[in-house]
C-alpha cells in the first residue's frame, strides 16, 4: 500500500470521526433541549403557578409535535443538502431557546418549546441516517449509529442534572440559557467544521412511502411507542418522584439524574454487544427487567438508598432499550433510512406523550408514588407487541437483511 493511499485513508477516517462527533454533539443539543426540562419541572410549576402535571406539557407537548412532524419533515427534506438541514434545525432551536430564557408566562415558554419541536425529527433522523451511511458493513453502520446515540445519553448525563442544578442554585432562566448556549455552539461548529453534503442519489418519495406496507414495520413502531412511553413517561416525573416520595433535596435529585445519565451511556455500550449476540433475547428480557425496577420503586421508593440503586439500574436498562428500539425499526425498513428513522422518532415521541399523560393522570388521581404503575401498564403491552414483531420477523416478513448503505460523497 502506497504512502498516498494510507494518507487518504487516514484523512477519510479523520473526516468521518469529526462528522460523527459533530452529529453526536448536535443530537445532544437537540435532546438536551427536549429532555433537559425534565429536571426543572418543579421549578417551572412554582414560577408560573401551575401544577407539576401541567408543567409536564413542556415534555408531552414537545413530544406530540415531534410525533406529528416525524414522518413528514425527514421525507420533505430528504433531497436537501445535509449541512443545510443541520444548520436550519440548529438555528431554529437556538432562537427558540433564547426566547425561553426571557419567557414571561407559561404560555410563552410552552410556545417556545413547541415551535422547534418540528425540526427535532429532521435533525435526528438525518444524523442517524448519515452515521449509518459512513459504514461499509452492517457492523460498522451499527457502531456509527451507536456513537451518535451517545448524544442522547449525554443529554441525560449533562442536560437534565445541569439544568436541575442551575435552576435550583441560580435561576430557572439560567437553566434555559444553558440550552441556548449548547445549540448555538453546535450551530457554529457545524458551520465551521462540517463540509457540504449534497444528497447524491435521493430516493423517490413513492419508494420511501412503500415501506408503510410492511406489517413488521408497524409492529416495530407500536413496540417502540409502548416501551418508550413506559420509560420516558415515568422519567418525566423522576425528579418529582425522588423529591416527593424518596425525600431527596435538590442537589441529591440532580446527582441521581446525573448518575442515571452516566448509567444510560453504559447501557448504550452494552446494547451493541447484546444485540449483536442475541437480539431476540435482548428485546424480550430487557422490558421484564425494566418492569422489575418500576415495581421495586413502588415498593421501596420511600427509601432513598433503594431509589438511588434502582434508578442506576433503570439508567442502564433504558440505554440498552433506546438502541434496541431504533434497531427494531431500522432492521424492519433498511431501504428508506431517513423516512424510517423519522417514523421511529414519531413512535418514540408519541409514546413519550402517552406515557407522560398517563403517569401525570395517575399522579393527579393517586399521588406521585403510584407513577410507576403507568410505566408497568405500558411495558406489559409493549412485551406483547414485541413478541408479535419478532414472530413476523421470524416468518421472513421483514426482509431483515444486513443493513447496507453507500459511502457519503463528502467522505470520499
Amino acid at each position: 500500500m502506497s504512502a498516498g493511499v494510507r494518507k487518504r485513508r487516514r484523512e477519510a477516517v479523520r473526516d468521518k470521526n469529526l462528522l460523527l462527533f459533530v452529529l453526536a454533539v448536535g443530537v445532544f443539543g437537540i435532546l438536551n433541549t427536549e429532555m433537559g426540562v425534565v429536571g426543572v419541572l418543579p421549578q417551572v410549576a412554582e414560577r408560573f403557578s401551575v401544577s407539576v402535571p401541567d408543567a409536564g406539557l413542556l415534555v408531552s407537548g414537545f413530544a406530540l409535535v415531534v410525533a406529528v412532524a416525524g414522518p413528514t419533515m425527514p421525507l420533505l427534506f430528504s433531497r436537501v443538502n445535509r449541512k443545510t438541514v443541520m444548520l436550519l434545525a440548529l438555528g431554529v432551536f437556538s432562537a427558540c431557546n433564547a426566547v425561553s430564557v426571557f419567557a414571561s408566562s407559561f404560555e410563552v415558554l410552552l410556545a417556545a418549546r413547541i415551535a422547534p419541536a418540528a425540526f427535532h425529527p429532521l435533525y435526528v433522523s438525518m444524523a442517524l441516517a448519515v452515521a449509518a451511511q459512513t459504514g461499509r458493513t452492517a457492523a460498522e453502520s451499527a457502531k456509527a449509529s451507536s456513537r451518535v446515540f451517545v448524544g442522547v445519553s449525554a443529554g441525560m448525563v449533562l442536560g437534565v442534572p445541569v439544568a436541575s442544578c442551575l435552576a435550583s442554585m441560580v435561576s430557572l432562566s439560567a437553566s434555559m440559557a444553558f440550552f441556548a448556549v449548547v445549540t448555538i455552539a453546535v450551530f457554529v461548529a457545524t458551520l465551521m467544521l462540517v463540509p457540504s453534503m449534497p444528497v447524491g442519489a435521493p430516493l423517490a418519495y413513492g419508494a420511501q412511502l412503500a415501506i408503510l406496507r410492511k406489517p413488521v414495520l408497524w409492529a416495530s413502531l407500536l413496540t417502540v411507542a409502548l416501551v418508550n412511553g413506559a420509560m420516558f413517561g415515568f422519567y418525566s416525573f423522576l425528579a418529582d418522584f425522588l423529591g416527593t416520595v424518596s425525600g431527596m433535596g435538590a442537589v441529591g435529585v440532580g446527582s441521581v439524574l446525573l448518575f442515571y445519565g452516566a448509567a444510560n451511556i453504559v447501557g448504550n455500550v452494552l446494547s451493541g454487544k447484546m444485540l449483536a449476540g442475541n437480539a431476540t433475547r435482548t428485546l424480550m428480557i430487557v422490558p421484564f427487567a425494566l418492569a422489575a425496577c418500576y415495581a421495586a420503586l413502588f415498593v421501596a421508593g420511600t427509601l432513598a438508598a433503594a431509589a438511588i440503586a434502582t434508578a442506576l439500574v433503570l439508567g442502564v436498562l433504558a440505554g440498552i432499550m433506546n438502541n434496541a428500539n431504533q434497531y427494531l425499526v431500522a432492521r424492519a425498513a433498511p431501504e428508506a433510512p431517513d423516512f424510517s428513522n423519522g417514523l421511529y422518532l414519531t413512535a418514540a415521541n408519541a409514546g413519550t406523550t402517552l406515557g407522560t399523560a398517563l403517569c401525570g393522570l395517575i399522579i393527579t388521581l393517586a399521588g406521585t408514588r403510584f407513577a410507576p404503575a403507568g410505566a408497568l401498564a405500558l411495558l406489559a403491552a409493549g412485551v406483547v407487541s414485541a413478541a408479535v414483531r419478532l414472530r413476523l420477523s421470524a416468518r421472513g416478513a421483514s426482509g431483515d437483511g444486513a443493513l447496507t448503505s453507500s459511502r457519503l460523497q463528502a467522505l470520499r
